[in-house]
């Protein structure tokens, strides 16, 4: 039996729409969220990252510490997520907008925020004020692309690196909701990727590097799978602790 045009277009409207539908309501998962002090507001500069200064100030301090389940050994440093608490009035409704740069548990809580980032859970001042008093929250988070200028990976090569003997780089970001869960540097000699160590949170290391010039190699990640991406920008022969470099590549 044919079915008539315009019968067909709204069937295929529903079919479209429908998965939309009902994926909504299992877009945010529930949890609680709580925070930590310092003495101006901003993240702590000793996040379990190791993104030193910039953790503090990454997304004008609004940073959080999350447990296990989203720090994921180290590759969830550099997240982005929306969280909101749930008391309709004091809580805004579009919550914190925040960056991962610590690991941290707290009384079953996903999320503990910086001062900057707690106060954004309330309507105004006042009501973010009324909600530090509960001390924890609530909440209802999403993952959310991170749309940092450029949306490409940057990495700074860590402090601790000497050249030639230890290389290391901190993964500073990574653009839209991926995640860098290994890195690979190329022996031009051997002609051979092999893999950096992930030495802790966003940081990998390598012993011995390649003399030279310095090429990468990012294996990321996302709920839908994994890819490795080659960075066309070669890191100078020259490379010293605390250069920033921009890959120049998109994950997705």
């Amino acid at each position: 039996m044919e079915l008539g045009f315009k019968y067909q277009i709204s069937l295929v409207c529903v079919i479209l729409l429908f998965p939309v539908l009902c994926n909504c309501k299992e877009y945010y998962a529930k949890s609680r969220a709580s925070y930590y002090g310092t003495s101006d507001g901003y993240g702590n500069s000793r996040g379990a990252c190791g993104f030193g200064d910039y953790g503090k100030i990454v997304n004008d301090g609004s940073v959080a510490a999350v447990s296990a389940k989203l720090w994921k050994n180290g590759g969830g440093c550099g997240a982005c997520y929306q969280v909101r608490c749930k008391i309709p009035q004091y809580c805004d409704d579009n919550g914190a907008y925040v960056v991962v740069t610590d690991y941290g548990e707290g009384d079953r809580t996903d999320f503990i925020l910086s001062p900057r980032a707690f106060s954004k859970l309330g309507r105004n001042a006042l009501t973010s004020q009324k909600l530090k008093k509960y001390g924890v929250l609530d909440v209802e988070y999403k993952r959310v692309p991170c749309t940092f200028k450029g949306n490409n990976i940057v990495y700074q090569i860590n402090e601790n690196t000497i050249n030639p003997g230890y290389f290391a780089i901190n993964i500073l970001y990574v653009g839209g909701t991926y995640d860098v869960t290994a890195v690979q540097i190329w022996k031009k000699q051997q002609h051979i990727w092999e893999a950096m160590r992930r030495s802790y949170g966003a940081v990998f290391d390598f012993a011995n590097p390649p003399e030279g010039e310095i090429r990468l190699k990012f294996q990321v990640s996302s709920n839908v799978g994994s890819n490795w991406v080659v960075s066309q920008f070669t890191i100078p022969a020259g490379w010293k602790a605390g250069a920033t470099y921009s890959t120049k590549i998109h994950p997705y």
